[in-house]
């Protein structure tokens, strides 16, 4: 049909199209006026074709079709916890995300009338666990249940271990031996504001430490679990996930263990805004597009009003219905891999990956993930890495529409917060600086609550 139709036509080459780009703009440099780089240091050149590749790039092997909608839920109330699972379930989720504060949850109760073979479930443990075997002995080996505890990003994120190297470890690594699983957090990074190739090679070290800790465990039969976080840039997004597959398949294979990963995408906090605060909605659909087109296998979607208010009813359902939407209106579950081929989004991915896999390279001949955590090496990087972004918002090259761009300078939000929405501090003593997340438009919004009347 390709043929039959554009038999007619002679092929353009990059270097023809490059010439007629030039001719048409009279004299100005190409680079200055098209070319634009980012804070990746990728330049973004206006058009991109074929003769870009020496090779065209290979079907991925993820499936857009499979993607889960998941519903997250801390549990408070165990009781309370299982009803409101029950009826998200009812309602569209087909994932549930619990996240478990301490060791005083029954799991039995917790999972009372819940499908096990047809729901995906994850705990995230918010505590070291005493006993794993007598709290979960049950389902652990079920193939849709995923145990995230992650020493590492409790360390980063919190400035110290649960109880110390030690115990941590021990305890991890009796988990993953009963799991077969490695759960990783990453979202830390991306809504402290690291960059893309920040973000990838970061997780790259940080699964890495694990694995080289673990080398008496089978790691083959070892599966492994990425929680990310995801913006609103769209198209680096899409990359960014791919990038990530590449990068994970590029190190599994250094060890000999199993070169897929599970990837759990979340709407990041980063970008979203106390006012004009419908304008999430917004950012959160691109953002699960773009989990979706990249190829995650389930998708958490932050409510619209998730910084300021508690959990509640109402902003839970139209974040599940978002992803609905986009399931059974939008049709996005219809194809498998439909970024597959995109010279722009093929061309990012490998960009971001090989710039990822050199940081992740640097950061090993330094003495790895955890010895840059110690010495603040990663925290600093970080800090420089936001702090560029968040000038780049200051002066309004980075837009957040409705706050920093077209604000409602009628909109008040003083007796909207059911909790604090900003960076709170708490002098503490802790082992190393802990990785801070932060919002971009905190201190702008400050002010503005400040000047509310």
């Amino acid at each position: 049909m390709t043929k039959q139709l554009f038999s007619e036509f002679d092929s353009v080459s990059s270097k023809q199209w490059k010439q007629k780009i030039q001719f048409d703009l009279k004299g100005a440099d190409y680079n200055e006026s098209l070319v634009w780089n980012t804070n990746e240091d990728i330049a973004i050149k206006p058009f991109y074709h074929a003769d870009d590749f020496d090779n065209l790039p290979e079907t991925s092997n993820t499936k857009a079709t499979e993607w889960k909608i998941c519903q997250s839920i801390y549990v408070a109330n165990t009781e309370k916890s299982n009803s409101k699972a029950i009826e998200v379930l009812e309602r569209g989720a087909e994932s549930i995300k619990f996240i478990i504060p301490s060791e005083d949850i029954s799991i039995q109760e917790l999972l009372k009338n819940i499908d096990l073979d047809n729901t995906q479930i994850y705990f995230i443990l918010q505590f070291l666990p005493e006993d794993f075997s007598k709290q979960f002995s049950n389902i652990h080996n079920r193939k849709n249940v995923f145990f995230h505890l992650d020493v590492i990003h409790n360390l980063a994120k919190n400035g110290n271990f649960f109880k110390s190297f030690k115990e941590d470890f021990a305890t991890f690594e009796s988990v993953v031996k009963q799991t077969k699983l490695i759960s990783i957090n990453t979202s830390l990074y991306q809504n402290a504001g690291a960059n893309m190739v920040q973000q990838l090679a970061y997780t790259l070290a940080h699964v890495n430490e694990y694995l080289n800790h673990f080398k008496s465990l089978p790691l083959n039969k070892l599966k492994v679990v990425f929680h990310v976080s995801i913006s609103t840039n769209y198209f680096f997004e899409i990359a960014k996930l791919r990038a990530l597959r590449l990068l994970w398949e590029t190190l599994a294979t250094e060890y000999g263990i199993n070169t897929n990963c599970h990837i759990v995408a979340t709407t990041s906090k980063r970008n979203k805004t106390l006012y004009d605060y419908n304008t999430n909605m917004l950012r959160t659909t691109t953002e699960c597009m773009s989990a979706i087109l990249g190829g995650a296998n389930t998708i958490c979607n932050l409510p619209y009003d998730t910084i300021y208010h508690k959990d509640n009813e109402f902003g839970e359902r139209i974040a599940r219905n978002q992803l609905l939407i986009l399931k059974h209106e939008s049709y996005f579950d219809k194809v498998d891999n439909p970024a597959d081929g995109a010279y722009y989004i093929e061309t990012l991915t490998n960009q971001l990956a090989e710039k990822g896999l050199e940081l992740f390279k640097n950061i090993e001949r330094n003495g790895g993930f955890l010895k840059q955590l110690k010495e603040g090496l990663i925290q600093r990087k970080i800090k420089e890495s936001a702090s560029k972004e968040q000038n780049q918002f200051n002066t309004g090259e980075e837009v957040l529409l409705g706050t920093n761009k077209h604000p409602n300078l009628n909109d008040v939000m003083k007796d909207e917060l059911e909790i604090y929405p900003f960076v709170k501090t708490n002098k503490r003593k802790t082992l190393i600086e802990p990785i801070i997340e932060k919002r971009l438009s905190e201190n702008l919004e400050q002010e503005r609550l400040k000047n509310e009347k």
